[in-house]
């Protein structure tokens, strides 16, 4: 399965809203979602505390007016690889779904880097742009993936490059310790260019 079930439901839900069970109290913005719940809206942080304390939940923020989730969190439960990341308030976040394209940036031309979905002019050369363009990208070609690599599968970068298993670095590694370690003989005209400097050869201790 390319796509983990709960994620369309994650990027098509409403975060920031008022809870309406603490509505009175000071951190009532429903921007909490959890993952074990199929049925799940968003909700507040004392919700979490009472309905999915022993849950896996993840925390969405707001970048711009936008939903935005750190990496920490998102890719211990998804492979994010080919998603543009960015450094907010000294955290790296990405964007659960596509953003309109300023109308400036769509006229420029020689931007190298765009989303293979929404055409968005990326800093980094990245595939997408967002979760959501993402998921599209999925849904088109099956080209990429969600689900986190498990041993025997290829891991990448977060530009989507293949990193070398845990085989081929033992290997690696390896090869540079004998190269490391392999003495270095010692030239036949060494031992003859000393005599004939004139220094006497002396025999073994004992002889």
């Amino acid at each position: 399965m390319l796509v983990p079930p709960w994620l369309e439901s994650l990027l098509s839900t409403a975060f920031f809203t008022i809870c309406p069970r603490h509505r009175e109290a000071p951190r009532s913005e429903c921007n909490m979602f959890c993952l074990d719940c199929s049925s799940s809206d968003a909700f507040c942080f004392y919700c979490r505390s009472t309905q999915h304390r022993d849950h896996p939940v993840i925390q969405i923020r707001r970048s711009s007016y936008h939903d935005v989730v750190r990496v920490a969190e998102i890719q211990k439960v998804l492979d994010i690889s080919g998603v543009q990341t960015y450094v907010i308030n000294s955290a790296r976040v990405l964007f659960l779904n596509e953003r309109p394209q300023p109308k400036s940036s769509t006229s420029k031309g020689g931007v190298s880097h765009l989303c293979e979905i929404c055409g968005r002019s990326l800093l980094d050369p990245f595939r997408f742009c967002s979760l959501g363009c993402k998921l599209v990208g999925i849904k088109k070609s099956g080209d990429a993936n969600f689900n986190l690599s498990t041993k025997n599968e290829e891991t990448r970068d977060g530009q989507g490059r293949r990193l070398p298993s845990k085989e081929e670095e033992e290997e690696l590694r390896e090869g540079s310790q004998r190269d490391m370690y392999t003495s270095t003989p010692i030239p036949p005209q060494y031992s003859t260019s000393r005599r004939r400097k004139g220094i006497p050869h002396r025999a073994p201790f004992g002889s």
